[in-house]
C-alpha cells in the first residue's frame, strides 16, 4: 500500500471510528487528505473491508456505504463513450450468440426431418 493510499485509509478508519458516516465521514477524510480523490477514496474503502483487524461491524457497514455511495458518484460524474450509441441496437456479442441460436435451431430442425 503506497503512503498516500494509506493515509486515506487510516483517514476512513478514524472518521468511523469517531461515529462519523456518509457525506461528514467523505469531508473528514477530505480534510485530512485535500488531494485525495473520489476514487482513491473508494479504493481505500475496499482496503478497509478487506482488513482482517477491522471487526467491528457499525464501522464496516459506514465504510462500506461510503464505497458504494461514491463509487457511484464515479459512475454518473464521467461520460460514457457508449452513451452515443442507440440503446435499442444489439451488441455485437448479443448478435453473435442470436446467429449462433439461429443456426443451431436450423441444424436441430434439419437432423429431425
Amino acid at each position: 500500500m503506497s503512503e498516500k493510499q494509506k493515509r486515506v485509509y487510516e483517514a476512513i478508519l478514524d472518521g468511523a471510528t469517531e461515529g462519523l458516516s456518509g457525506n461528514g465521514l467523505f469531508d473528514f477524510v477530505l480534510e485530512r487528505c485535500p488531494k485525495a480523490t473520489s476514487k482513491k477514496i473508494v479504493r481505500a474503502s475496499l482496503l478497509a473491508l478487506t482488513d482482517p483487524d477491522v471487526t467491528d461491524r457499525n464501522i464496516l457497514h459506514t465504510i462500506y456505504a461510503l464505497a458504494i455511495t461514491h463509487r457511484m458518484d464515479e459512475v454518473g460524474s464521467t461520460s460514457d463513450p457508449d452513451d452515443d450509441e442507440n440503446p435499442t441496437e444489439k451488441s455485437p456479442v448479443l448478435r453473435k450468440l442470436k446467429k449462433k441460436r439461429a443456426a443451431t435451431t436450423e441444424l436441430s430442425e434439419a437432423n429431425q426431418i
